[in-house]
């Protein structure tokens, strides 16, 4: 095992699954930032800019390498040649028109869901989050910033634990060292955290304050509206004086979910346990006969803006996944009919 590389997070389940032969530790490395046509790599022989090979560029975006991910360079040192099996990605689908799966970031450990206590906090939003990061195979902890701004930060405590029963929740003033100690300890030597949220709600701040020097510009959010402006434009992989790996994620304008009804499960496990329970085992938890979801929601039980969000996600994600399936089977299509094409030619040819 390479001492240099540990330091950047890597552990025997990423390379215990490569032929002897491909185990040659100067072309093993680690993304450390994606920019438009190279990627910056840590290795053995140090920090390098790569690009990929010719079948990587032409595969799915989700399965290009993204920030975090090892990967397997070839002889020269100069191309990504193969991505190593990733223990967690987090993902969305495109924004706008583009419907195909983006990979944002590999191999995370934490997910810090970072959200600021003023009107930019949404538990929607953070429930979107939650159910990426469940399907994504990390551990979720939500992270509150400007806590020094707010009158009554328990309230945005206790709106951020009903979210998801069990969630972790850490309170943070980044200007004031002693209040990092909670989210300190979720991050540990060879540990990979990712920092998501909206722009503006402080994720390049609380980088910045953890690495105890100025990795990120900074900005704040807007007055009149409370949005954010973005400040990190691209993803990068940073390494903590004090041991760990921070990958700090642009805020996301729009965050699309799909193949993740699992997630979305796990998220609203409370309208999930009541649905088992409804007369009709289809039933749409909207205008029903025998809906016990709904009596829920008139008994109290469970709060009528988490049934609205969970079937909203539901909505999307339906949506989004059978695009992205009827793409993939497309995609399909097409190898098959290039596949008759040029097996058409070969016969010609041997007449």
């Amino acid at each position: 095992m390479s001492e240099s590389l540990q330091k950047f997070g890597l552990v025997p389940i990423f390379t215990q699954r490569l032929e002897y032969a491909e185990l040659i530790w100067p072309q093993i490395g680690r993304v450390m930032s994606v920019q438009r046509t190279n990627h910056v790599v840590i290795c053995e022989e140090g920090v390098r800019i790569v690009e990929l090979t010719p079948a990587l560029r032409q595969s799915a975006a989700v399965d290009r390498p993204t920030v975090g991910d090892w990967i397997l360079l070839d002889e020269s040192l100069t191309r990504i040649a193969k991505v190593l099996d990733r223990k967690s990605l987090f993902k969305r689908v495109g924004a706008g028109e583009n419907t195909e799966l983006q990979p944002i970031a590999a191999n995370v450990d934490t997910l810090f869901i970072v959200t600021s206590c003023n009107e930019e906090f949404k538990e929607s939003r953070l429930e979107r989050y939650l159910a990426l990061c469940a399907e994504a195979g990390a551990t979720p902890v939500v992270v509150l910033t400007k806590t020094d701004l707010a009158d009554d930060v328990q309230t945005y405590v206790e709106r951020a634990r009903s979210v998801q029963a069990g969630v972790p929740v850490e309170t943070v003033n980044a200007l004031d060292p002693a209040t990092l100690n909670g989210v300190r300890a979720w991050i540990d030597e060879t540990s990979t955290v990712a920092l998501v949220g909206s722009s503006g709600v402080g994720k390049s701040t609380l980088l910045n304050a953890l690495a105890g020097e100025s990795l990120a510009a900074t900005n704040a959010i807007r007055e009149q509206d409370q949005k954010g402006r973005h400040t990190t434009t691209h993803r990068e992989l940073h390494r903590l004086p004090t041991g760990g790996l921070l990958i700090d994620v642009p805020g996301m304008r729009e965050l699309r979910v799909a193949d993740i009804e699992q997630s979305i499960g796990l998220v609203f496990e409370e309208i999930e346990q009541a649905a088992t329970q409804c007369h009709f085992a289809d039933c749409r938890h909207e205008s029903e006969p025998g809906c016990a979801v709904l009596r829920a929601v008139e008994t109290g039980a469970i709060d009528r803006r988490r049934l609205d969000n969970y079937r909203k996600l539901l909505r999307a994600n339906t949506i989004a996944t059978a695009t992205l399936a009827e793409k993939r089977a497309q995609g399909r299509g097409f190898a098959k009919m290039v596949k008759e094409v040029k097996l058409l030619k070969q016969n010609k040819g041997t007449r």
